[in-house]
């Protein structure tokens, strides 16, 4: 009886020190993430961030946040939007008042929609894809504008402000646009400009 325990009790020391090795690893694999990212070795920060993605969520919280943010901005620096949005929304749900992930997101949202805008201004004679078209922009603009709108509250911009405001009036919300200056005011009293990974 005393063997069997014995052996157990090696068994999850074992499985302790296995595991706090494992996050170390990560940890140190992160570290070498950053200093490529750092040095301005993007294929390399690539290579080290895509094998770090399985394990990132060994990461202490911070960093893991701080990573995905990270790699997502690799991607969508690298004209990867559809694989930066998955990275952007973990932040965003971590830190929602962190503006700088919120401004990407909008801006990627937008591109989708002035996307599906521009074959809408193709189609002539067809209600149905017409329709189509309009009800997948519409959604596009309502999901860009609430990151949009936070980026504004938190770092105004002329450009960011007239893009907002012709997304109400494309998508003929008159509330919306006559709400805009509360919703910002309110917006801007929350504003996360920096992650820290500590």
């Amino acid at each position: 009886m005393l063997k069997k325990a014995a052996i157990t009790l090696i068994s999850i020391l074992f499985l302790l020190t296995a595991k706090a090795q494992s996050a170390d690893s990560v940890y140190n694999r992160y570290l070498d993430f950053n200093l490529a990212r750092f040095q301005g070795q993007t294929d390399q920060a690539f290579i080290l961030g895509e094998n770090l993605i399985p394990f990132a969520e060994k990461l202490p919280q911070k960093a893991k946040i701080s990573f995905y943010f990270s790699i997502g901005k690799m991607y969508e620096d690298d004209n990867q939007p559809d694989k930066a949005l998955p990275f952007y929304e973990k932040v965003a749900t971590a830190v929602p008042d962190y503006y700088v992930v919120r401004r990407a997101m909008g801006y990627i949202y937008l591109d989708k929609a002035r996307l599906v805008e521009d074959k809408l201004n193709l189609v002539t004679n067809n209600k149905t894809v017409s329709d189509s078209l309009t009800a997948v922009y519409a959604k596009l603009a309502h999901i860009a504008l609430p990151h949009l709108e936070k980026a504004q509250a938190c770092d105004p911009s002329d450009d960011t402000l007239d893009i907002i405001k012709t997304l109400y009036k494309k998508l003929n919300d008159t509330q919306g646009l006559a709400t805009l200056n509360d919703r910002l005011k309110q917006l801007s009293a929350t504003c996360v400009d920096v992650l820290n990974d500590n």
